[in-house]
């Protein structure tokens, strides 16, 4: 999308993928990819861990459903997509501000294992379509544990179809 900055995460899976079902009807699936950098030491010649940063990912529709029986804890994965902000209350009625990663792509790195590709069978959705209008950001961020989004101050952000036509 125009003016979107994309960003690619290289890293590995804290756990299996979580798919989950929106209550529009959307597949969504959420996971959490571990990056930890390295920086070799010259002076004791060795490799040295940074901080590690753990980055809240999800993915939609097909894609989720694809993550999510492919993927499984500990697999290195790239994952590229747009950063996202959102506020949500607590139950308690606290305001939080999360930083997540809205996925575009995703699929296992090969830089230490091999993989096998299954191609699923045709599901009608012509090439390059998303299988239609983004989810509401109620349904984008519906929490099992019961948070409801905060609406950002402003308004929303424009649908998909206002945004992009194609």
């Amino acid at each position: 999308m125009v003016g979107e900055t994309v960003i690619t995460v290289v890293g590995n899976l804290t756990d299996d993928p979580e798919l989950r079902l929106t209550p529009s009807g959307d597949t969504v699936a959420h996971f959490t990819v571990a990056s930890t950098p390295r920086t070799f030491d010259r002076q004791s010649n060795e490799w040295r861990d940074a901080e590690t940063l753990f980055l809240r990912c999800s993915i939609w529709r097909q894609e989720a459903e694809h993550a999510a029986e492919s993927l499984t804890r500990g697999t290195r994965v790239i994952v590229q997509g747009r950063l996202r902000q959102r506020t949500y209350e607590t139950r308690e009625g606290e305001r939080r501000t999360v930083i997540e990663l809205e996925a575009d792509e995703i699929g296992p790195s090969l830089r230490f294992t091999s993989v096998t590709i299954a191609k699923p069978p045709h599901t009608g959705v012509p090439a390059g379509s998303r299988g239609g209008p983004r989810p509401s950001a109620e349904d984008l961020f519906t929490r099992p544990d019961g948070e409801r989004p905060v609406p950002a101050e402003g308004g929303g952000r424009a649908s998909r179809e206002e945004k992009d036509p194609f």
